[in-house]
């Protein structure tokens, strides 16, 4: 299959997962956007960006702690639940949607936002060439001092080597295709950030084995 193919069918599949399943994720936040929003606080930030945002869990969670909010996605289907749930919850003002593949370069200046936010957006069906180029857009949108919180599911993680492999560390299982992170390679996406934290965390019933990693762009 080519990439663009990939692509295409990986889109699809999340449209239909969030059409069918709307809210999915549940309205709760994720146990890491409640840490990274603590850590955003204390560092200042007001401008959140969130990179595969999904049906907003997140996104609203910060929004209702205060932050702007941009929610990014390569699911329109997934930004249309955000900006429902925005007008409903009275957060129309504060959050605002943008389609987005990861592949792509950020529809923003450089230096504009305070602070970024990615859980499992990294790990999804990319490179190791589209997740570093992935990392970079981030530093080139973040502001100096800012934070970069991401989670992604690890080489430890029980799906990893199970399923469909297409390659560069990434298996297809249950119509989900992962990259699943070695800690070489979270070393390796480090260079040129201060890495202040790789923090070993699980979620779900399987349970998924993930790392929340915290990068700080140096002043």
């Amino acid at each position: 299959m080519s990439e663009a193919d990939s692509t295409r069918t990986q889109r699809q599949h999340w449209d239909d997962t969030y059409r069918t399943h709307p809210g999915m994720y549940g309205s709760a936040p994720s146990a890491p956007a409640v840490h990274a929003a603590q850590a955003f606080r204390a560092a200042g930030a007001k401008r959140v960006l969130e990179l595969a945002a999904g049906h907003g869990r997140d996104a609203l969670y910060f929004a209702r702690q205060g932050f702007t909010v941009l929610a990014t996605d390569f699911s329109g289907v997934a930004l249309d639940q955000i900006q429902r749930a925005a007008q409903a919850q009275g957060l129309a003002t504060t959050v605002s949607t943008i389609v987005h593949d990861l592949r792509e370069r950020l529809p923003l200046d450089d230096e504009t936002v305070d602070a970024v936010f990615a859980h499992m957006a990294l790990c999804m069906a990319l490179s190791t060439k589209e997740i570093h180029a992935a990392v970079n857009e981030v530093r080139r949108v973040l502001r100096p001092g800012g934070q970069f919180v991401y989670t992604v599911r690890h080489t430890d993680d029980a799906h990893y080597g199970a399923g469909n492999p297409l390659g560069n560390e990434i298996f297809e299982h249950g119509g989900f295709a992962v990259h699943f992170f070695s800690r070489e390679l979270v070393d390796r996406l480090a260079d040129g950030w201060a890495l202040d934290d790789v923090h070993t965390f699980e979620e779900g019933d399987l349970p998924r084995r993930l790392w929340r990693v915290t990068l700080v762009k140096p002043d």
